[in-house]
């Protein structure tokens, strides 16, 4: 694994437990974490279970005791080390975004495709796809049970940077993360909406908008400077804030997406309600073991939403845990993601979602940006 941070962290724990609840074909052995400084990425292998240490992720991938390069770093570095992996026939996971911009999502593309012909395996880490309640969603929309989509409705609202005085990070600096909201949390709804719907966004139309222009300079929680942090000096913002857009989805329902990390009280609410021609669905992430669905086909006197408490046996993932009732949380579902990986690797099946599938998010998220810059006229993605 390449970085060790809050990614690295979940991820961690996604391979240390994946064989005790899941019968994977393959055991993972997690051989080498790889991070900057020696002190702290020996500190971090030492936390989470990693048995050896690189400070130099081109000597991770050089070594024969490694066949899964698992990417946890800022997306500057996504293409780069996902390239020279799948180049040197190791399978990778990579975090979303799958890069910072189009050309780079698309080279990697390319180098997917390059390495399944020789059964090299790769996949982006959309682990929302892997909510059960979610994978239920997206279950009973192919079934057809919402019949003709018509409206798409998603969010994702986070407060954790409301506070001016909350340092410039890495996650606030276009070099290194590419945009804000719009990609760290916007790539999300993007994704679970064009997963749910089995649709894709084909135009949109955009505002973007940073609240905060200047923040105090610090060292950021990956270990790279913001900059000469002195007392009470401040660097620019270069990503935005929050992102709305409106897009249509290639079935032909109207969709409206929502991204921001100044929703104050809201932590984690990564939400979505889809309507069609004979019912609905709705899911807010801050309760993830439910999901609200409306039969529109039963009588008036009998519709309404009604909660599915999404921990039965028979939903999706949810069969491995506890008994039913017992919820599951944020860090199962990348459980769930490294277990559908290793799986796909041991079948020879390419697993999803793929590199193409990031692309496709990427090129929405390129869109948008046109959009936001071009006053908010309808924007094809390309």
């Amino acid at each position: 694994m390449v970085g060790y941070a809050f990614m690295g962290r979940v991820h961690s724990q996604a391979w240390r437990s994946v064989r005790a609840f899941f019968d994977v074909p393959i055991t993972p052995v997690m051989a080498v974490l790889s991070g900057r400084s020696e002190e702290r990425t020996a500190a971090a292998a030492a936390d989470l279970g990693w048995a050896a240490v690189e400070t130099d992720w081109k000597e991770l991938i050089r070594r024969d005791d490694v066949q899964i390069v698992d990417i946890c770093t800022p997306g500057d570095s996504h293409a780069e080390i996902a390239i020279a992996a799948l180049d040197a026939g190791k399978h990778v996971l990579c975090e979303k975004p799958l890069a910072n911009t189009v050309a780079e999502a698309e080279a990697m593309a390319v180098a997917a495709e390059r390495a399944a012909r020789r059964g090299v395996r790769s996949m982006v880490a959309f682990n929302y796809r892997r909510v059960p309640a979610v994978a239920l969603a997206q279950r009973l929309v192919a079934e057809g049970r919402l019949g003709e989509l018509r409206h798409v409705r998603a969010q994702y609202l986070q407060d954790w940077i409301a506070d001016p005085e909350f340092p410039l990070v890495w996650r606030l600096r276009k070099d290194k993360a590419g945009s804000g909201a719009l990609g760290d949390i916007g790539s999300h709804i993007v994704d679970t909406a064009q997963f749910v719907t089995g649709q894709t966004l084909t135009g949109v139309s955009a505002l973007t908008e940073t609240f905060v222009r200047q923040r105090p300079l610090a060292e950021d929680s990956a270990g790279l400077a913001a900059g000469a942090a002195g007392a009470g000096e401040t660097g620019e913002v270069t990503v935005d804030d929050a992102a709305l857009f409106m897009g249509r989805l290639s079935g032909g329902a109207l969709a409206s997406f929502e991204a921001t990390r100044f929703a104050t009280g809201r932590k984690n609410a990564m939400r979505f309600e889809i309507n069609g021609s004979l019912g609905s669905l709705a899911f807010d992430f801050e309760s993830l073991n439910e999901l609200w669905f409306h039969d529109h086909t039963l009588p008036a006197e009998d519709a309404g939403f009604r909660r599915i408490l999404v921990t039965e046996p028979g939903h999706p993932y949810a069969g491995a845990w506890w008994p039913p009732g017992h919820g599951l949380g944020y860090e199962h579902t990348f459980t769930h993601e490294v277990k559908d990986f290793l799986e796909a690797i041991a079948a020879g099946t390419d697993p999803s979602p793929s590199f193409a599938d990031g692309l496709r998010v990427q090129r929405v998220l390129a869109a948008v940006e046109r959009s936001a810059a071009d006053q908010s006229r309808w924007t094809p993605v390309q």
